[in-house]
């Protein structure tokens, strides 16, 4: 399948001169009288343009843009997969919508009741026994569930010795910016042989100054620890709490659960498990779920049902506090809660089946091209390494996106050199995953300084990346 890409140079608007006879209405008053003072601006240079010159713009400008409405999007550990639009149409309802959060809580009982089977459901997902759905993003709800270890040890009189969190370096940047947020020094431990969590190592690691153990699983690797059940034995044994890094859940849903595999405390990514929106800094939505016995850390209020009403109940007394305004991102929520009532328990067990057969698919089809370290069978996702083909990474990357799809992550985890790391999810079809497996694959033919100048075919060619990860502008000045 053929992905069509706009490949030309759009002009800024105000450099598109058509001109309009469209002239705005007279007023009695002076603007200048309507208008306090200290309000007055200058005026806005605002071009004269044509609607249909307008339209045209942007329409280019979105034409200019990939998205996963287009084609596969396959960035590893982002599970950027395509958003069910019934989700998109629920949440436009107007009595979602214009729904204000400091209504009265008899007028809103519908979105209480949302809230509340929301609850239940990622509750009975995670085989946790208590959550908040107030997080509004993974690395939000991450650092919520460690404020909770937090205020847990300070509960118990051991915050002052326990200064320690664990984390593989395997691991997503954001648990170890987490940890170091909340106070805590971060240790990190190596993996081993088999991509998997080194048992010596943590073992040493372990001590009575170990506060929690932070772990994804599967791991960025796509590598599902087998050893994780003994991990919580060790961990538990050390005095220590185990976090569960929700990110990669697109790929047990259904099958297994953190609750199962011994965790405490969860958090959920609902703009990629749950098929929210997801990019360009959000919205995103990150809920964190917990074990009984921390239930009265987390952030108040949750809805909770008396009688058949639902109410915001405040009852935690031992909370961490708010974490976000009112109840969280309700937009969002109510998103996830259309996409799991829309599937169903078989429906979500088929999603993940479905991931899985992806990446091991995709991972099967390049392994002949492209060195596949660590174990052969993958999870949600797969990493793979360039270094033996003597082409970089970020060149290959450049390669695919001049062909019309996304490129991959690239360069993550840092465990592996020159490696490509693709979640293909279960939204796409084996047509996509034979042309994107061609497409890399067409890339190792190409001759290393052509290769180096790519992208070819786009309006932006070879930018300096160190320059614009260093001197971040996101807006035309």
């Amino acid at each position: 399948m053929a992905y069509h890409q706009a490949t030309y140079d759009e002009p800024l608007i105000k450099n598109i001169r058509s001109g309009t006879d469209y002239k705005v209405p007279a007023v009695e008053e002076r603007v200048e009288d309507l208008i306090p003072p200290s309000l007055l601006r200058h005026d806005l240079d605002l071009p004269d343009v044509a609607e249909f010159d307008v339209v045209r713009h942007f329409t280019r400008l979105s034409q200019m843009n990939f998205s996963v409405d287009i084609g596969t999007y396959p960035l590893g550990s982002c599970t950027m997969k395509f958003n069910p639009k019934f989700a998109d149409s629920i949440s436009q309802i107007d009595g979602f919508r214009e729904t204000h959060p400091l209504q009265a809580e008899d007028s809103i009982q519908g979105s209480f009741r949302i809230m509340y089977e929301l609850q239940e459901y990622l509750k009975e997902i995670s085989d946790m026994d208590a959550i908040t759905l107030q997080p509004l993003a993974g690395a939000q709800g991450e650092f919520t569930g460690i404020l909770i270890v937090r205020k847990y040890l300070e509960d118990i009189g051991e915050l002052g010795k326990r200064t320690e969190v664990i984390i593989p370096d395997s691991a997503h940047g954001t648990n170890p910016a987490s940890a170091a947020m909340a106070g805590f020094d971060v240790v990190e431990i190596p993996s081993d042989s088999n991509g998997m969590v080194d048992l010596q190592a943590l073992e040493s690691a372990l001590s009575d100054r170990t506060a929690a153990f932070m772990i994804t699983n599967p791991n960025t690797l796509g590598i599902f620890d087998r050893n994780i059940v003994k991990i919580s034995e060790m961990v538990h044994k050390a005095g220590a709490l185990l976090y569960y890094d929700g990110a990669n859940f697109n790929a047990i849903v259904g099958i297994t659960s953190p609750g199962i595999m011994g965790f405490d405390i969860v958090h959920f990514n609902l703009h990629k498990t749950f098929a929210t929106p997801h990019g360009g800094g959000g919205p995103g939505s990150g809920p964190v779920a917990v074990k009984a016995f921390l239930r009265d850390y987390l952030p108040v209020p949750v809805v909770s049902m008396n009688n058949g009403k639902y109410y915001l109940d405040y009852s935690a007394p031992k909370t961490i506090g708010k974490v976000a305004s009112y109840y969280g991102a309700f937009n969002m929520l109510l998103r996830a809660w259309a996409y799991i009532r829309f599937h169903g328990s078989d429906g979500l067990l088929s999603n993940t089946q479905k991931a899985v057969l992806n990446a091991n698919y995709l991972s099967h089809r390049l392994s002949a091209s492209f060195t596949i370290p660590f174990s052969p069978l993958k999870k949600h996702e797969l990493v793979l390494s360039t270094e033996k083909t003597g082409k970089r990474a970020l060149d290959i990357g450049k390669y695919i996106i001049d062909q019309g799809v996304h490129a991959p992550t690239v360069y993550f985890p840092l465990i592996v050199h020159e490696d490509m790391m693709i979640e293909p999810t279960e939204s796409v079809s084996k047509d996509d995953l034979d042309r994107y497996a061609q497409i890399m694959e067409e890339a190792l033919k190409e001759d290393v300084e052509q290769l180096k100048k790519r992208p070819l075919n786009l309006s932006s060619r070879r930018i300096d990346e160190v320059k614009a990860a260093r001197d971040l502008k996101l807006k035309w000045d």
